[in-house]
């Protein structure tokens, strides 16, 4: 399997910055307490059924603090897919004080 490519929330903010594709694997009632703008919501337990929803490109996954967003990158990984994972996940781009919107707004 190949590596998986980690970053920090500082070159999160970087990518993000320059329209970097999030999706973020949390479940329905932690994405709508708090997420990071842009983000969209596949659920980890629903990744393998709805890969077809995968926008192309690269694509960066954040979780709560980066556990099931690296599971999710090599489940991509093994189909081929450019996946990064967003090490610290939504809680480290909390603690930076960073924008987030509550509910299902995408932003």
């Amino acid at each position: 399997m190949a590596e998986i490519e980690q970053i920090d929330i500082e070159e999160f903010a970087i990518r993000l910055a320059a329209l970097a594709t999030v999706i973020d694997v949390r479940e329905v009632e932690e994405y709508t307490e708090a997420h990071v703008p842009g983000a969209i919501l596949i659920p980890l337990s629903e990744l393998a059924h709805r890969v077809d929803e995968l926008p192309e490109g690269d694509l960066h996954i954040i979780c709560k603090s980066g556990g099931r967003s690296l599971k999710a990158c090599e489940h991509l990984s093994l189909l081929g897919r450019s996946a990064t994972n967003v090490a610290g996940g939504t809680l480290a781009w909390i603690q930076s004080g960073r924008e987030t919107l509550s509910g299902l707004e995408r932003g």
